[in-house]
This record gives structure tokens, C-alpha cells and sequence, in this order.
């Protein structure tokens, strides 16, 4: 297996710049998945790891070798897409054998290849039916069956569960995770869903608009954040924003009606800031800041609560316990200073 390793990487269509002198390094065995909202460059980026999209600047390589200007059959790599593009015609057990014997290789060697994706993939049962015979689920296995018996250096997913219903996602996660412990390759898989990147990666790649954003371990990513755009898509619900200013050597947020000492070197007085916090840092308090509770979502173990400031700000709250809000109640909340994280509002960097 390879790593990846990509280095000033630009793509253009015409006179638009889609990918903007991206630099990464995917390490051999890794599994890495590029995260960001939609139309900001990640399947894009997975296309020119594949070769399917032309490379406008820069250079890409696969373990040592440049791939840059190669086709994609001499790249080593195996992408599955969202879409499962197997042939309704063809049995399981010969959808996934069918690129080995269109390249023409020995029909033992096919076989071999071919069972053993089966085993990893626990498909036996299903070898003779057909595509329509299956779910959505198995016929995303088989998808990443045809992969595997490739024997590519480096596996390319570009949001294979996009088309699954909730359970089947869950269930295919875990199948994934899964596949790369047992075979160890190299994975670099696109998603726009964060709980997918937090659970799956060794490594999250967040883009915006064709840039990267920050790079990192995903509890890295969740604790420590570059940005305020980081902070907010890493993580659900996602982190409260409160509008503040620095005021006498204080941060003064007006939906709290308060002031705190924030663990951080401020930035100048009257330096407008953002107050970042995380739903599970908030508790419901009596003696807190109170505010009206707009809805409540309620998933069992945990519930949230939506609530509205009095300058109409939200703050999301995460509840345990037997006890929870209910909507259409006034609550006080309070949290630890500590826990907060401080951004400025116009360039939406961290202060740290």
C-alpha cells in the first residue's frame, strides 16, 4: 500500500479556480476523509486523487511515484461512488470479478481474488443473485468488493452512503471501518455528514471554497479548532455563537446580559468578537442567565433544547437525565468560562 501526497494542487475549468494550491500528505495505511459543506471541492479534489479530473497546477503522487499527468487504470487506485454502477445482468460473484477478466487476467487468479472479497465482505450467500435480488446496502458491499479484488494501492470512496437510509449508514460505517482494520490500505473518502468523518477518520481534511481549512486528528479538530468555521461544522448539534465585544478587559456578551474572564490574551478594547460554545458545556440553572425555550428535541438519552435570548440570539443546550426542559419554559443556564472558545468576528480566526 501508499500514501498520498499532494503538493500545490490547483484546478481550474476556464477562468474559475475551483482548488486552490492545496498541500497534503495522506500517510501510507491512513484513512483520511475530506469534510465540508457542498461546492467546496471535495469530490473535486477525490476526482484528481483518481484521475478523472485533469490536474491544472501542481504535482500528486502515489507512494513514489508521480501520478500527476498518469491515466487513472495506471494511478492504483479503485474508487466506489455513490451510485453502485453494477451490471443488473451479471451475478455478485461476477460483477466483482469482471474488470480482472476484461484486463485479461488468469481465471484461478480471479477466483482467489474474488473470494476472498467475499469472506472480507461476508457475501457468500449472496454470490448468485443478482443486483435487483439485493438491498441498497449489499449492493454497496459488492461495490467495494469489485474494489478490493483489484488490489488497489489506495481506495477512493466518494460518499458511498449518500443513498442508504439512516439504519444502512450506521450499518455500512461500521462495515467500512471494518474492511480498513482488516486489509489496512490507504483510504481517502469524501463526505459532507461530520459524524461520518469524526467516526470513520484517522485523519479529517476540512474544506471551504476550495481551501483547506484545518487538518487533524477528529477529537484534535473538535477540541482545538483554527476557526470559527471549523468549530461550527465539527460537531451536533453544532457549537453556539454569541455575538460579544471586548469592554474593559472583559468579554461583554449582550445575550447573556454579563461579562466574563475568558482563559485567553484579549485583543484590543472594543475588538468585536464571537463567543463559541458547545451545547454539552451548557447546563439548565436556575440562578443562570434565563431565556425561553423555543423547542425541545428529544432522542432518548439525550435531549436538546432550543432556546432564544433576549436579543434573539439561539443557544442549543444538551440535557441528561429524567428531568429536562420542556418547551414554552424560561430557563437560567450556566456553563464553565473555561470551556468557551473565542474567535474574531471579522476574520473568524481562533484567539488563543
Amino acid at each position: 500500500m501508499s500514501g498520498v501526497k499532494l503538493q500545490n494542487v490547483i484546478k481550474r475549468y476556464g477562468d474559475v479556480q475551483v482548488i486552490h494550491g492545496v498541500d497534503l500528505e495522506i500517510e501510507d495505511g491512513e484513512f483520511c476523509v475530506f469534510v465540508g459543506p457542498s461546492g467546496c471541492g471535495k469530490s473535486t479534489l477525490l476526482r484528481m486523487v483518481a484521475g478523472l479530473e485533469e490536474t491544472t497546477e501542481g504535482s500528486m503522487s502515489i507512494g513514489a511515484r508521480d501520478v500527476t499527468k498518469m491515466d487513472p487504470a495506471e494511478r492504483g487506485v479503485a474508487m466506489v461512488f455513490q451510485t453502485y454502477a453494477l451490471y443488473p445482468h451479471m451475478t455478485v460473484k461476477e460483477n466483482m470479478g469482471f474488470g480482472l477478466k476484461m484486463n485479461g487476467h488468469p481465471k484461478a487468479e480471479i477466483e482467489a481474488k474474488v473470494a476472498e472479497a467475499t469472506r472480507i465482505l461476508k457475501l457468500e450467500e449472496y454470490l448468485k443473485r443478482k443486483p435487483a435480488a439485493l438491498s441498497g446496502g449489499q449492493r454497496q458491499r459488492v461495490s467495494i468488493g469489485r474494489a478490493i479484488v483489484r488490489g488497489p494501492e489506495v481506495f477512493l470512496f466518494d460518499e458511498p452512503l449518500s443513498n442508504l437510509d439512516a439504519e444502512l449508514r450506521v450499518e455500512m460505517r461500521v462495515e467500512i471501518a471494518r474492511l480498513h482494520k482488516e486489509i489496512g490500505a490507504t483510504m481517502i473518502y469524501v463526505t459532507h455528514d461530520q459524524v461520518e468523518a469524526m467516526t470513520l477518520a484517522d485523519k479529517i481534511v476540512v474544506l471551504r471554497k476550495g481551501f483547506i481549512e484545518q487538518v487533524g486528528a477528529p477529537l484534535e479538530l473538535y477540541r482545538d479548532p483554527d476557526n470559527k468555521f471549523v468549530a461550527g461544522f465539527i460537531g451536533s448539534p453544532a457549537m453556539n455563537f454569541l455575538e460579544g465585544v471586548v469592554k474593559g478587559g472583559r468579554v461583554h456578551v449582550p445575550s447573556l446580559q454579563n461579562s466574563f474572564d475568558v482563559p485567553v490574551a484579549l485583543p484590543p478594547e472594543g475588538t468585536e468578537v464571537t463567543l463559541g460554545l458547545r451545547p454539552e458545556h451548557i447546563e439548565v440553572d436556575p440562578a443562570g442567565d434565563t431565556h425561553d425555550i423555543d423547542l425541545t428535541e428529544a432522542l432518548g438519552g439525550t435531549s436538546y433544547a432550543y432556546l432564544v435570548s433576549a436579543s434573539g440570539e439561539k443557544i442549543i443546550v444538551e440535557e441528561h437525565g429524567d428531568e429536562r426542559s420542556q418547551e414554552g419554559m424560561r430557563v437560567g443556564i450556566k456553563f464553565p468560562v473555561e470551556r468557551t472558545m473565542l474567535f474574531d468576528r471579522k476574520s473568524e480566526a481562533r484567539i488563543r
